[in-house]
């Protein structure tokens, strides 16, 4: 499919096959290219329009849905990474959107900065995560697309267009309603964002009673700067997660301190929940399945409380060896606690103790057309399956609680509504459908998955 590569274009025709990191995807691309800057990225959509094949953009391929798949044009954004600028009057940064995360504090910190919030991994793209809805926690804070101020993004006549508030016609309407977009209104090649000066935060994290952290989320959420907690089914034991911000970056020598920060134990999120010790009780649990719960009683009983200071980035992330697939619903937050009463009777009616942890977390309302936090502050369910399992029993009985609820899923994640479905949970669905159509009425940039997504 399309052109001979063009000078700086690397391009690679016959691609392998291409899985996504949990293995829930795989497809066979026609073409992948690696573009230097915009101008590649316009030729390589011209290309593919005139030819009436497809693009679809791929960043780090973390998402479990098939929003990357294509048997078309795939283009890569590694090449297209880093630092634009930044202005202090305006506080924001520019990035490249081939930025991953886990570089942003590298870049950002010798100049002082930090992004306002971050989630719990870091291999994925900037635009990935803009793109399909990625978040953190903490309810004075919104996820990475409330945190866009502008974005460039190549359309499907090949075209750059600046997309920011107050823009002029199709620009400010792109920014009003596909700041979240999936790759389904062009490529994004460089994003604007929020940017704040760098701090470090204090960490503290402990078990808890279940039902007690279950029904005070909702107003302990809102008292603390981030905070979130892991429940394994079958148990009665929370593992909470407090972040306090702190001012600065200064002094880290101390915040190094192994005696405050404690690395060496067995806690939560370095190998019970998400590593060696994870893997051990998924690889138990799959060959022996009556003993889940009983594995994860003694997980949730075998961890303790840790306190820390350390910057940022280095607290909010988490190292994800065990591979998994993921579903995760966000819900209004005021319905947290009965929706996750109702998520545990079912996992115990139906003896559903899975291997692996649901998370809980929350963040701000926003104004981003297809955010699942859209006008209103949400808490966010996530449930996990280990990869060697079949998740489709397991989701099916706790998808529909999340829909009673009004849950809206997150685009990355995987969930089994259609357009219709959709329109009746985000109110600008069709503000934002109609648009993607006339920006792009031969639909270069979409796939099956999103042609469903879209109702096209």
């Amino acid at each position: 499919m399309g052109h001979l590569p063009r000078k700086g274009t690397d391009l690679l025709v016959n691609a392998k096959p291409w899985s996504n990191w949990s293995g829930t995807q795989t497809c066979v691309p026609g073409t992948v290219h690696q573009p230097a800057d915009s101008d590649e990225v316009g030729r390589i959509v011209r290309d593919a329009a005139a030819s009436g094949s497809t693009v679809r953009p791929l960043g780090a391929g973390h998402s479990f849905t098939p929003v990357a798949v294509t048997d078309g044009h795939r283009v890569q954004l590694d090449k297209m990474a880093g630092f634009v600028g930044a202005d202090a009057d305006a506080g924001t940064v520019t990035l490249r959107a081939g930025t991953r995360l886990r570089d942003v504090p590298g870049i950002l910190r010798p100049r002082g900065l930090a992004l306002a919030n971050q989630g719990d991994v870091d291999p994925q793209s900037l635009a990935g995560a803009v793109s399909t809805g990625t978040h953190g926690t903490g309810l004075g804070f919104t996820g990475f697309a409330g945190m866009v101020r502008g974005f460039r993004i190549v359309a499907a006549d090949g075209e750059e267009v600046h997309a920011h508030e107050g823009a002029p016609g199709v620009a400010g309407e792109l920014f009003r309603l596909a700041r979240l977009g999936m790759g389904a209104f062009g490529v994004v090649t460089e994003l604007t964002m929020d940017g704040v000066p760098a701090f470090r935060l204090a960490a503290d994290e402990h078990p808890e009673d279940f039902d007690e952290v279950r029904r005070t989320f909702p107003e302990r959420v809102a008292a603390v700067d981030h905070m979130e907690f892991y429940w394994f089914p079958g148990t009665d034991v929370a593992l909470v997660k407090e972040n306090t911000r702190l001012p600065g970056i200064e002094d880290m020598e101390s915040a190094h301190d192994p005696g405050l920060l404690g690395r060496a134990g067995d806690f939560l999120t370095d190998e019970v929940i998400n590593n060696a010790g994870l893997l051990a009780m998924c690889e138990a649990a799959k060959a022996a399945p009556k003993l889940t719960r009983k594995l994860n009683a003694f997980a949730a009983k075998t961890v303790s409380t840790r306190r820390y200071v350390d910057e940022a980035h280095e607290v909010f992330v988490s190292p994800r060896r065990v591979r998994f697939s993921e579903m995760e619903y966000a819900v209004p937050l005021e319905t947290l606690p009965e929706v996750l009463d109702e998520v545990r009777r079912t996992i115990d009616r139906h003896r559903a103790w899975v291997s692996f942890p649901l998370e809980i977390r929350a963040a701000k309302g926003d104004d981003v057309a297809l955010s699942t936090a859209y006008g209103r502050d949400s808490a966010y369910i996530a449930v996990h399956r280990y990869h060697r399992e079949s998740y489709r029993d397991y989701y099916g009985l706790l998808e529909p609680i999340f829909l009673a609820a009004g849950g809206r899923p997150h685009w990355g994640k995987l969930h089994t509504l259609g357009a219709g479905q959709l329109r009746e949970r985000y109110p600008l669905f069709d503000d934002a459908a109609d648009l993607r159509r006339r920006v792009d009425p031969d639909g270069v940039f979409l796939n099956d998955h999103l042609r469903q997504l879209f109702g096209e």
